[in-house]
């Protein structure tokens, strides 16, 4: 099965990473994930690629990923899907931002995920992955060899885990299994900074050292000189 078209819009004054997926280029559905600010560029965007937005994808409730939720809701009718554990900050959300940025309208999320559902919306088929350590409800949505990871894993970095709820072990915990699960390949659509894949990360991401695994040294065959150290 051929991937999605996914479409990356960096938004607001972090440069948060929205996307507007669809099964192909040529759908005419789609869903928004994690718009965090600009709803106007949004939904001039999804009007240009002719698309319709059935559906709002939240991976995490920090301020920079739903900023534009209401309004994005509010102009499609999408609902919104909300990791579980956030719904409430989702629902009150300046009470979690910090000065100097927003304001922000807070939404009722009409539905919440917390790992392991699967999502038939747009004519994509999602899994929903729970990948806290970010943040403690962080969801991974995948679909047909992609991930849009939120801010679980980025090139060459990490989610920061200072916030409150972040924990690096749990964090790390969340990027090994989706290393487990998914191929080499997949594509990786990250929350902040460039699209990466799973096996790139794995190779060449420096904090990611304790998750690799050893090369094999060869063995000596019997009677054979050391080999030069």
């Amino acid at each position: 099965m051929s991937q999605p078209d996914v479409r990356a819009f960096a938004v607001g004054p972090v440069q948060e990473n929205s996307y507007i997926v669809r099964a192909d280029a040529g759908a005419a559905r789609a869903v928004i994930v994690d718009p965090g600010e600009e709803p106007e560029r949004l939904l001039a965007a999804a009007e240009e690629l002719g698309v319709e937005i059935e559906a709002i994808l939240i991976t995490h409730c920090h301020f920079d990923h739903i900023g534009a939720v209401a309004p994005v809701a509010r102009a499609t009718g999408a609902e919104v899907y909300c990791p579980a554990i956030e719904r409430s900050v989702l629902a009150d959300v300046m009470s979690w931002v910090p000065p100097g940025f927003g304001p922000f309208e807070s939404y009722e999320a009409e539905h919440t995920v917390a790992g392991g559902e699967r999502l038939s919306l747009a004519g994509l088929e999602i899994e929903v992955l729970f990948t806290p350590g970010h943040s403690p409800g962080h969801v991974t949505y995948a679909a047909s060899g992609v991930l849009l990871s939120g801010d679980v894993l980025f090139q060459g970095s990490v989610g920061r885990v200072d916030l409150p709820g972040g924990d690096w072990a749990t964090l790390e915990r969340s990027i090994e299994g989706l290393l487990k699960k998914f191929p080499p390949e997949t594509v990786v659509y990250p929350g902040h900074m460039g699209v990466t894949t799973l096996g790139r990360e794995r190779d060449t991401n420096p904090f990611l050292s304790e998750l690799r695994v050893p090369v094999p040294r060869a063995t000596a065959a019997p009677g054979a000189a050391p080999a030069e150290s």
